[in-house]
Order: structure tokens, then C-alpha cells, then sequence
């Protein structure tokens, strides 16, 4: 059996589309200024019935990851309603599968995001998530800015 992987070269400032449908709209950029091997599915594109997604990430991430603090924040029509960080990867006893991959190794991995329980008011939502290779989130790992428009 072979598999066919895509990984896409992204241009900052560049939106690229996770999904579109009649209720729902997803798409996002990188904040920073380097093309990045990144790809990024979001199933189902909708709102409707409270699903539960599943997401899927495929990256080649610049830098080794033993340390990675996730921080997460969310505008509704320009006012911040959420600020949260997690960190994912300390060095010892980490869960996650992203802890440890090295400098040019392919991560791929999958998983729900349960968020989509709430029910989302119609409006603009911008979310930005960054990642952090050190406490002080002073060395940034990836940056994107995602675009939710919920119709």
C-alpha cells in the first residue's frame, strides 16, 4: 500500500482554506515570515448538531521539540473572550506524541477538538495559536492565525 503525503509551502500573509459549507467558514495563515511544511484537515466543516471534530496535522517542524508551551487565544468580533496556555512538552514523562520530534522529522498525528460542543454565535472569530520552545515564550516555534466565520 502506498500513501501519498502533501505537505504545501505556505507564504506568510497568504490564507489557505481548512473547509467551507453553508454554516461555517475556516481558514488561516502563518504570523510569521519563513514558508513552513505544514498541513492542517478540520472534518466535519460545521456547527450544526454540536459535532465533535477531528482534526489532522501533518508538520516538519524547524527545531527540535522537548519543551512546548501552547498558547491559545480567541477574539469574538474584535473582543478577546479566551487567553489560554498548556504546556505539552517538558522534557520528562510528556504524554503527547509531539514531544521529542526532532528538527526535520515528520509529525503526524490526529485527535478531536471537543470545543465544538459550544454553540457558536454567528459572527467573526480569530484565533491565534503559538507555540513556544521555552517558558518565558520568548522563542517561538509556529504561529498561526485561523479565521472562523460562523454563518
Amino acid at each position: 500500500m502506498f500513501g501519498i503525503l502533501f505537505f504545501i509551502l505556505f507564504t506568510p500573509g497568504v490564507s489557505e482554506f481548512i473547509c467551507t459549507s453553508s454554516d461555517l467558514e475556516m481558514s488561516y495563515t502563518f504570523c510569521d515570515s519563513t514558508a513552513h511544511a505544514f498541513m492542517f484537515n478540520l472534518t466535519p466543516c460545521s456547527t450544526t448538531n454540536k459535532p465533535v471534530w477531528k482534526a489532522a496535522l501533518t508538520w516538519i517542524p524547524r527545531s527540535d521539540i522537548h519543551f512546548l508551551k501552547i498558547v491559545f487565544s480567541v477574539w469574538y468580533d474584535g473582543a478577546k473572550v479566551l487567553h489560554w496556555k498548556e504546556l505539552l512538552c517538558s522534557g520528562a514523562d510528556d504524554e503527547y506524541s509531539v514531544c521529542g520530534t526532532l528538527k526535520g522529522e515528520t509529525l503526524e498525528s490526529a485527535f478531536d477538538i471537543k470545543g465544538s460542543r459550544i454553540e457558536f454565535p454567528k459572527g467573526h472569530y480569530s484565533i491565534l495559536v503559538q507555540g513556544f520552545s521555552d517558558d518565558s515564550e520568548n522563542n517561538e516555534l509556529m504561529c498561526l492565525s485561523f479565521t472562523m466565520i460562523v454563518k
